[in-house]
């Protein structure tokens, strides 16, 4: 009888995909995001690796409005794609831009995500 429970039982799955916070970015918000289209996700999670380098540099000036505007954009644009790790170190940052154990978190989470993305791209 046991068995016949187990074979008809809903799957652990039955709500569908999860969004997972435990990855750098979250396929399953990137694939909403861009409706499925695998190329179109690459060509997006691409974008974001540009981009958040190019964040990454315009922090390290020192200038604090800098700082700010750059962890800005790069928040918005890692929540956009699923990086909710970037996204949190991005908004620690905005709120402390002289911090510098924040300047290092976003850094990490950014060489992080980057990694991801080259693994995901190959």
């Amino acid at each position: 009888m046991a068995a016949v429970s187990i074979a008809f039982a809903a799957p652990d799955n039955c709500k569908g995909p999860r969004p997972s916070h435990e990855r750098p970015v979250d396929l399953v918000h990137l694939a909403n995001q861009t409706m499925g289209d695998k190329s179109l996700e690459i060509e997006v999670l691409q974008m974001f690796a540009r981009q958040a380098r190019a964040c990454l540099q315009e922090m390290s000036s020192g200038d604090a409005k800098i700082i700010e505007a750059a962890a800005h954009r790069l928040k918005g644009a890692a929540g956009a794609i699923g990086a909710f790790r970037v996204h949190a170190a991005a908004e620690a940052l905005e709120g402390n831009c002289g911090d510098a154990a924040s300047m290092a978190a976003v850094g990490i989470a950014v060489i992080e995500a980057e990694n991801f993305i080259l693994k995901l791209c190959r």
